[in-house]
């Protein structure tokens, strides 16, 4: 693990009129690590992912990037920063095969007049999509299907991809392996491990505490809009958690 901190939020504040959502929450996420961000319904998680990834702009606080402070005004300007989000609804084009998927927004055009004239290079575009499904550990039925005829496992592991290809700092992974069975479960976690490993900031929101405590190597917990917690998950109980999101643990006790 490194103790570079890619990823700095400082008292952030977000208020939709007079809902205090986020009440001087922080957080920190570090190169080449799963740092778990968790919390009970109503704890501020999506806001803070919200305003952390450009789709919101919080009231006030900080936001550094590797140590440069940045404002993220739009998910346009996050994703040109280098933050790219997973979301729990996938946001996949069904009808589309992987590699198409993959290049959604950013598609490769041919060159010469064809390209000006709006064609694509679809050949190009899935040999590199072969490429990048093989070093993310991605397997798939078949790359020719549209992405809808996939199991979720893979649809999710797709849409993990498409993400992390394009991400050359920090992904958020909202709930990546809900409503998941097991073996697409540890599917997605694989790749979610590996994408750690290639020395990306892998941010993970989830509601299992057994996958978080299995993925993660830190865990910071919010409880009613600000950071009541942080863990090394390999010194971490279950309890400690559920103690943290819950109140019954105090601040005295907590895990630095």
């Amino acid at each position: 693990m490194t103790d570079s901190v890619l990823l700095d939020a400082r008292n952030i504040v977000k208020r939709y009129g007079s809902v205090e959502a986020l009440r001087g929450a922080s957080f920190q996420a570090r190169a080449g690590e799963v740092t778990a961000l968790i919390g009970d319904n109503g704890a501020g998680k999506s806001t803070l992912i919200k305003c952390l990834s450009g789709a919101e702009q919080p009231t006030s606080g900080q936001i550094l990037l590797d140590g440069e402070e940045v404002r993220l005004d739009s998910p346009t300007t996050a994703r040109r920063l280098g933050i790219e989000t997973v979301y729990q609804d996938l946001a996949v084009a069904p009808e589309l095969d992987p590699a198409a998927n993959l290049f959604l927004g950013r598609e490769i055009r041919r060159r010469g007049i064809l390209g000006r004239l709006g064609m694509l290079d679809k050949a190009e575009m899935r040999r590199k999509a072969v490429e990048e499904f093989k070093r993310l550990g991605v397997t798939l039925q078949s790359t020719d299907v549209p992405i809808g005829a996939l199991s979720g496992g893979q649809r999710q592991s797709v849409a993990v991809a498409r993400s992390v290809v394009w991400a050359s700092k920090v992904v958020f992974m909202d709930e990546p392996t809900a409503a998941l069975g097991v073996v697409q479960r540890e599917r997605v976690l694989d790749v979610v491990r590996r994408v750690r490993d290639q020395g990306i900031a892998v941010v993970l929101i989830s509601h299992n505490m057994p996958e978080v405590l299995s993925v993660s190597d830190r865990i910071e917990v919010l409880r009613l809009g600000v950071r009541v917690a942080r863990f090394q998950s390999p010194d971490t109980r279950l309890e400690d958690l559920v103690g943290a999101m819950t109140g019954a643990l105090t601040q005295d006790e907590e895990a630095a």
